[in-house]
């Protein structure tokens, strides 16, 4: 545990590796995982798409069935008890507005570190969240 606990951290989560790394950090900071929130966020789906026109999903089934996939990826001894959430919306309004909400200490959030065109073109949720975040952001690499 950390010298500085926290009583409430937010990690946004994405299935990534990086993602799956920042659990661990998260739980240093927290007397005991209850105190993890951790949260996905599902773009909306385009009226366009197929699932939408022909009816075959709709976004409670959807975040249900990340919900699950959440259980299974953070189904581990250590992990017992971790907060988990699934939203449909914009990611980076959604973290900020979760972790104002939960009245978060800190938010862990992982970042790929892209440089040049690359973040240019894919934007930086990371970069967002720091800039409107009304806590602390823990950015790990």
């Amino acid at each position: 545990m950390s010298a500085i606990e926290k009583n409430c951290v937010v990690v946004p989560f994405d299935f990534g590796e990086l993602s799956l790394n920042a659990i661990p950090t998260a739980l240093e900071y927290v007397k005991s995982p209850e105190q993890v929130h951790v949260i996905h966020v599902l773009e909306p789906l385009p009226s366009t798409d197929p699932a939408m026109v022909w009816n075959t999903l709709d976004d409670d089934q959807r975040k249900i069935n990340v919900h699950k996939a959440l259980e299974k990826a953070l189904n581990h001894p250590e992990y017992q008890g971790i907060q988990m959430y699934v939203e449909i919306g914009h990611p980076i309004e959604k973290i900020v507005d979760f972790a104002q909400e939960k009245n978060a200490d800190l938010i862990v959030i992982p970042t790929h570190g892209r440089r040049g065109i690359s973040r240019f073109m894919l934007g930086s949720v990371t970069e967002r969240v720091i800039r409107f975040a009304q806590c602390p952001v823990l950015v790990l690499r």
